[in-house]
């Protein structure tokens, strides 16, 4: 819904760091700007504390997120599921607020597929989970098997290094793909 991505790359530069995007992963991708050197993982999660800190308030959306959202909001109800720590969360629901996306947000930590079937319990609705994360989608896949996986990875740099994904109904990088595939499954199924 945000872009974390890119909150994250201006506050590693006002702490003289870098993101480094060979890979998917953050640890050992957090460089020092002077030595190059990777930071140290106990100083990357004071790095990604700070950053929360700073940042969740005031993140940049994701072009189309909150006008998708909106129009699929009339058929399906939304909840935003978040790994980011609970200390935070006020700050997220009010920055998807300033976005136009007025859903409630549920905190959650590790992986995402036990969180899911709590949700969905006693709930006979057709399903979508929207992540970045290839773990995420995994956890979900494996836990709630009869729900559609999106794998949506808006930037192209991270993108480039994760496989296909088994059972993934939809892998984009847009809202305007993720809208149209929820829009048609919905519609294919006569909720719409």
């Amino acid at each position: 819904m945000v872009h974390f991505i890119q909150s994250l790359e201006a506050h590693l530069h006002e702490n003289d760091c870098w993101l480094d995007t060979s890979s998917f992963a953050l640890n050992g991708n957090v460089r020092k700007k002077v030595s190059n050197e990777p930071v140290e993982t106990g100083h990357l999660w004071e790095l990604l504390a700070d950053c929360f800190e700073a940042r969740t308030r005031i993140m940049d959306p994701i072009v189309g997120a909150s006008e998708s959202l909106s129009a699929l909001s009339a058929h399906t109800e939304i909840v935003m599921l978040t790994n980011l720590p609970e200390r935070y969360k006020e700050d997220r629901v009010a920055n998807l607020l300033d976005h136009g996306m007025p859903y409630p947000v549920v905190s959650n930590s590790g992986e995402k597929g036990p969180a899911v079937r709590a949700l969905l319990k006693g709930m006979p609705h057709t399903t979508f989970f929207i992540d970045d994360s290839p773990n995420n989608i995994r956890s979900v896949g494996e836990s709630c098997p009869d729900v559609h996986l999106v794998h949506f990875i808006p930037d192209a740099r991270f993108a480039r290094h994760v496989e296909p994904l088994d059972g993934v109904a939809l892998r984009t990088d847009t809202w305007t793909d993720t809208h149209s595939f929820i829009h048609e499954l919905l519609r294919a199924e006569g909720t719409i």
